[in-house]
Parts: structure tokens; sequence; C-alpha cells
């Protein structure tokens, strides 16, 4: 048995369309079921799931995606468990390329990959920059992060290791995904298991995206800091170009106090541009806008991921230590 666990929360625009998509797989002679888990959805989410008859399980108030996850490992039944979201439109083919790799008895997780039609300029620069990410996977036997956007997972090691963190809010996947790792299980890159996705659209949406991810990863750094170094799919540049971006503000804050140090932002801005070279000429033969645009984006992305970083440092989650869940009593 297969179970596919799907969180939502106010997600009637495009639930339907991601459940039409999970009940015509094909390739597949595993029997499986859906389960949606409707975190405190004040619209409609919940009837939708009822009209397309899947298993449905509510939150009385919105509790998050970890919280919906669990709930989902709870009630499930299958041996492997595949995740993706409310927002994602998983090809014909996706459960079965899903699956595949726990043919291998060593395997306990896997990961996909987003696809993208957007014709806003935001969305194509994010499509390119998970193929940017991609790309270093693809080089690694094994990785150490799998985005429950397009993920599958053996449910005993979920359930041995106490599923998702219910005190992360954001990129709980990742903090899910390092701790397997620091056990040695081996997780692998799947790029056949494909879901279409929207990405941000706009400047705005993305940068405050990153800045989400940047203070919910720096918890999880408190946890591994060995991941500050390197994880499978983070590129080192985008750590340095972070850096840069600090110390252009800083340097230009210094400026206008001391006019003299005026070289040291425009030298901050010239190395920064620099690294954005290898992006720029990936991005060039796939879309020649983007490309051009590339440095912009990316300083966005620094700055936001930056602050997103020191305020994570700065502002503590009490108890970070991760509580024990109910699933290890299950």
């Amino acid at each position: 048995m297969i179970s596919i666990i799907i969180p939502a929360h106010n997600a009637e625009k495009t639930l339907g369309a991601c459940l039409d998509a999970l009940q015509n797989q094909t390739g597949v002679s595993t029997p499986y079921e859906i389960l949606v888990i409707d975190d405190g959805s004040t619209d409609q989410t919940g009837q939708i799931a009822k009209d397309k008859q899947v298993k449905l399980y509510k939150t009385p108030q919105k509790s998050g995606a970890s919280t919906a996850r669990n709930i989902g490992i709870q009630h499930a039944n299958g041996d492997i468990l595949c995740f993706t979201d409310a927002d994602c439109l998983p090809k014909p083919n996706w459960l079965s390329e899903m699956i595949h790799p726990f043919e291998n008895p060593d395997i306990v997780g896997c990961k996909g990959i987003y696809e993208s039609t957007q014709k806003e300029l935001v969305a194509r620069f994010v499509q390119i920059e998970y193929e940017d990410k991609y790309d270093l996977v693809r080089k690694e036997p094994f990785i150490d992060f799998i985005d429950t956007y397009s993920a599958a997972y053996r449910r005993s090691f979920l359930l041995k290791h106490g599923g998702f963190d219910e005190r992360i809010f954001y990129v709980e996947d990742q903090e899910l995904s390092f701790r397997l790792a620091a056990e040695n299980y081996k997780m692998v890159f799947q790029p056949n298991a494909i879901v279409g996705h929207y990405h941000s659209d706009s400047i705005v949406k993305y940068v405050r995206k990153k800045f989400m991810i940047g203070y919910w990863k720096s918890q999880i750094i408190r946890r591994f800091p060995s991941r500050a170094i390197k994880d499978s799919h983070t590129p080192q540049t985008l750590k340095l170009q972070i850096v840069l971006v600090a110390l252009l503000l800083a340097s230009t804050a210094v400026s206008i106090l001391f006019p003299q140090f005026l070289f040291l932002p425009a030298f901050a801005a010239i190395i920064f541009l620099l690294t954005t070279v290898p992006f720029v000429a990936k991005a060039w033969p796939k879309d020649r806008a983007v490309a051009l645009l590339s440095p912009f984006l990316l300083f966005g992305r620094a700055l936001g991921l930056g602050f997103g970083t020191a305020r994570g440092f700065i502002q503590r989650i009490p108890d970070i230590h991760r509580m024990e869940s109910s699933l290890l009593s299950s």
C-alpha cells in the first residue's frame, strides 16, 4: 500500500486539480490511498476533498504543515508515504517514479522536482533557480534534503524518528532530512518525479519567502551546525552572496559618514556581480530576460535570506530541541 499525504489550508483554488491528477496516476500496480489534512481552512477545502472521495482529516484551527503531515502519517496505511502540496499538479507518472527508488531496500527517502509554465518573469527566475539546485543534487549519489512538494519516505522510519517537528513552521522538511541524514540513512534524488507548481510571481512575494526560509533555516542550523557549511542542495555561491550583500550595506553606511571609504561598497558590488556570472550563464540559453535580470533578483534573494537568518539567530525559538511526537506511541 502507498499513501499520498496532502496538507491543505484554504486551498480551494488548487486542491481539486491536484486531486484529479493524483486520482489518474499511470503505471502504478500497487494500490494507493490519498489523504487530505484540512489544516483549519475557512474556505471549501474540506468539501472539495469530500467531493473527490479521498480520506479527509481536519484540525480545528491552523496548526502548520508539520502537524498536518504528522496527522497524515498517523492515519496512513501505506508502507511508503508520498507527500505533495495542495498547490502542486503531479504528472501522470509521478507516483510510479516516486516509488521506484524504494526497490532498493537501503533507500529510506527520495525527492522529485518542480516544474512551472508560468509567464511572470520572477516565476521563471524561480524555476531556473530550482533547476540550478537540481544540477547540484544530480552530482550526489545520496542527498541530505528532501522537499515535501515531491517526496516519499518509508513510513517505518518516520515513525521511528518522530515524524516532522511541529515546532518548525517553515522548511520543516529540511529539519527532518538533516535529522535522517545525521543517522546516515540513504536518500536519493528522483528527477523523473515531477510536479507542476505556481512559484512566487512578484519580487515582494519572493523576497518575503526567502526571509522566512532564512529565519527558520537559522533555527535548524542550531541543531545541525555542519549544514551551515555544506548541504546537498545549497549553492556555495549563495552563502558568499549573503555575506557580500551584508558587507555592501554595512560599507555603504560607513562611506556615508566617511567618504574616503566609498571604494568599499563599490568593491563589494563588483565581487557580488562576479559571483552571479555562473547563474547568468546557465540562465542565458533558457531565458535571456531572466538572465539579464538575474543579478538584481539574486541580490534580492541574498537580502531576504540574510535578514531572515540574522533575525533567526537573534530571536531564538524557546525549547528548540525536538519535542517527541505522539507518533512514537502510535
